[in-house]
């Protein structure tokens, strides 16, 4: 094999491996990607849908009411969930009559699927910790059933801000 050919092959390797640690970086610390397998985030995220997370969304800012995050399961860290962010620290949070509460105030919420079958509540949010609810309220396994009702700051590995099929940006839902 002469220099010239042994060049170009070391040359293409060089750039794939390049590209692989670029892609590495990029998905340990700038975004990744989470396919979704319930049915607790319909009708914003359906079975199936891949959604890509931010992991700088929160570099500068904390995380916000209406957000949708993903975050290890607070009763087993092995699973992780994505779900929309209700409670900030220091609210209170009740859950009647088929709808929730925060601070004694309705929650308007154009993205749940339906109305609550059953109450829950009231919790109030510890510093540093976050009340997480499904929009399909009905079918989620969420803050109101987990035995560590709520999840740590640190926790939350990032916001959910694209969505495929279709590349449909999940933007925060205004209250």
């Amino acid at each position: 094999m002469n220099k010239k050919v042994l060049k170009e092959i070391i040359s293409w390797v060089l750039v794939f491996v390049i590209a692989f640690a670029l892609a590495k970086f990029i998905n340990k610390f700038v975004f990744f990607r989470v396919n979704i397998p319930s049915e607790s985030m319909e009708n914003t995220i359906l079975v199936g849908d891949k959604v890509f997370i931010s992991k700088v969304s929160y570099w500068f800012s904390d995380p916000k009411r209406g957000d949708i995050v993903v975050f290890p399961y607070p009763d087993n860290e092995e699973e992780i969930y994505i779900k929309r962010i209700i409670g900030e620290p220091g609210d209170e949070i009740e859950g009647k009559d088929g709808i929730v509460y925060i601070n004694g105030e309705p929650l308007h919420e154009s993205y749940v699927k339906e109305q609550l079958l059953s109450d829950f509540g009231p919790y109030v949010v510890p510093e540093g910790k976050y009340f997480m609810l499904g929009d399909n309220r009905n079918f989620s396994k969420d803050s109101r059933y987990w035995m560590n009702k709520f999840v740590d700051r640190e926790k939350i590995q990032g916001k959910a801000i694209l969505k495929t099929p279709g590349f449909v940006w999940l933007n925060k839902v205004e209250e």
